[in-house]
């Protein structure tokens, strides 16, 4: 009978251990979340959060924030191209990463010249409102050197690219649908590395603002 009593006594403490365990990590990731959202809800891009910072039409970063291609993000998305070239996919080894303040002020300059500045604020940051000005966003092209997605042959490619994006540590930043929330239209073809997260997020189907709680949306004038 002692030992039939230790040993649900002992079961039980496992049991205890385990679900505060799993209470804990809930917590912990509930916690990250908060600290990210109340950090980044002053209107600037939180520098100090590394590849989990949000840059969108609500956060900006300063215009002397130049820090070229983040090493990492970049290794990983010559990987991911590799893999799809690979695959067969017809894309090219190039792709438009980092954009510094200057060289995106002249971007959206074009834009704005060309199709009237609410037309361009659907489709083109406004400088120091551009991920790709934090070395972490990419756009992938296709085999003719076109965005993916441009082309109505490039709709396999796509799809691979969707739903393996995450294996390297990126998402698929402006997603169908979530227009309202990310502030630009739907590109199949941007890629943002958020690193470890990037399965949760992609398993969440969220947008980077939904996951972590941030503001979004569009600008404030």
């Amino acid at each position: 009978k002692k030992f039939i009593y230790m040993v649900a006594s002992l079961a039980f403490l496992t049991a205890c251990h385990s679900t505060t365990t799993t209470e804990t990590t809930q917590t912990t990731a509930t916690t990250e979340q908060t600290t990210a959202a109340i950090k980044q809800s002053n209107g600037e891009a939180d520098l100090s959060l590394g590849i989990q910072m949000i840059v969108n039409k609500k956060h900006k970063l300063p215009a002397d924030y130049n820090p070229g291609e983040n090493p990492n993000a970049g290794e990983k998305v010559r990987e991911l191209i590799k893999k799809m070239q690979e695959l067969g996919f017809s894309i090219s080894n190039q792709y438009s990463g980092f954009r510094s303040y200057e060289y995106q002020t002249k971007l959206y300059q074009n834009y704005v010249n060309k199709d009237g500045k609410e037309a361009a604020d659907t489709y083109s940051a406004r400088p120091g409102y551009s991920e790709h000005q934090t070395g972490l966003a990419f756009d992938i092209l296709n085999g003719t050197g076109g965005l993916l997605g441009e082309n109505p042959q490039d709709e396999k490619a796509i799809e691979w690219l969707h739903s393996h994006a995450h294996e390297y540590g990126f998402i698929v930043r402006f997603q169908e649908g979530k227009e309202a929330i990310t502030g630009y239209q739907a590109e199949a073809w941007h890629l943002r590395y958020v690193g470890d997260i990037a399965e949760k997020i992609y398993t969440s189907k969220l947008t980077l603002e939904e996951y972590f709680g941030v503001e979004g949306g569009n600008y404030d004038d």
